[in-house]
């Protein structure tokens, strides 16, 4: 297939570019890199089925030439972050729902298939466990900018299955907790990232709040292959959850970053008000129901997560010592 990636320069999705050059597709990558790294490209900038287009999916001119050269879109390209949503949030809202928009505005006239990439966090505060793709969304007051990602997602799948109705292929996937190799390192990114350079380097690993909140880390290889798997045709009209059931509160996860990394550095604990000023929300656990995404895309999650840390671990170790030299 001809499939264009947006934010394909980014953490998931460069690895999933690869994996789809690597399954004989041919990939057109948009990224701004807002987000994404011109490295995490540079090994297929002269792949003979790749090409790389510098640009914004704010830019409805770009989008529809992208557009008209692909069978498929993955639309991953998002301002995310939960540093941004407490920072900016006119950010993230517009640039979530406006990029959204004028992907599924610019495909629905050639129907070319959208694949969306939204997110765990669009389940908010819901305190029912596990997750269905119908679980019931539990936001707070909308002056807690802490929502305005979860919001904006929210309105992208909105827009996602207002279209599938009317007969675009459109199938939305929700992310839970990705980690990996080539994670942000820094708020704007993922606790795992954050936690693995702080022990590589001997600082201390800063939990947020009380440390008992529960996640399912997913490693980046199996967020990927379930990604790929929403290819089939089975798929179109509907969300999946992608994620691991295996859950940590975040103290765990610092401690066992800690013992795989053979770190000394200590574990602190950091109020939200800290970490992101006044007022910020967070939820005690979240965990996916994975009952859809296995019975119709035969997905199910491979790689423990000491297996997954270890693997990012070492690529973190090998990238802090490049930057040492």
């Amino acid at each position: 297939m001809k499939i264009l990636v947006t934010g394909g320069a980014g953490f998931i999705g460069s690895h999933l570019v690869e994996c789809l050059l690597a399954e004989g597709h041919t990939v057109l990558t948009l990224d701004d890199f807002s987000n994404g790294r011109p490295e995490f490209l540079a090994h297929l900038l002269n792949h003979p089925r790749h090409r790389l287009i510098v640009g914004s999916v704010l830019d409805r001119k770009l989008v529809k030439k992208c557009l008209s050269q692909v069978d498929t879109v993955y639309h991953l390209a998002a301002v995310l972050g939960v540093k941004n949503t407490v920072e900016d949030p006119i950010k993230v809202i517009e640039g979530n729902i406006d990029g959204t928009r004028n992907i599924l505005e610019l495909a629905y006239p050639s129907r070319t298939k959208v694949i969306f990439a939204s997110t765990s966090e669009i389940y908010g505060k819901n305190e029912k466990l596990p997750f269905n793709e119908m679980s019931d969304r539990v936001y707070g007051a909308p002056s807690i900018h802490r929502w305005s990602y979860a919001t904006a997602k929210s309105i992208d799948e909105h827009m996602c299955f207002a279209y599938a109705a009317k007969g675009l292929p459109v199938t939305v996937l929700r992310y839970f907790n990705a980690y990996g190799p080539r994670q942000t390192n820094s708020q704007y990114g993922g606790v795992v990232a954050r936690f693995i350079t702080a022990a590589l380097k001997g600082e201390p690993l800063e939990v947020y709040g009380s440390g008992t909140q529960r996640r399912c880390f997913t490693f980046v290889d199996d967020t990927v292959r379930g990604t790929i798997a929403a290819l089939r045709p089975e798929a179109d009209g509907l969300s999946f959850n992608v994620g691991s059931t295996h859950s940590v509160t975040i103290t765990e996860l610092a401690q066992l970053i800690i013992r795989l990394s053979r770190s000394a550095s200590p574990i602190i604990l950091k109020s939200y008000a800290e970490a992101y000023g006044p007022g910020y929300e967070d939820m005690p656990a979240r965990e996916p129901d994975l009952t859809r995404a296995e019975t119709i895309l035969g997905y199910r999650p491979s790689v423990s997560l000491e297996q997954g840390l270890i693997k990012t671990i070492e690529w973190y170790r090998e990238r802090i010592s490049l930057e040492t030299v």
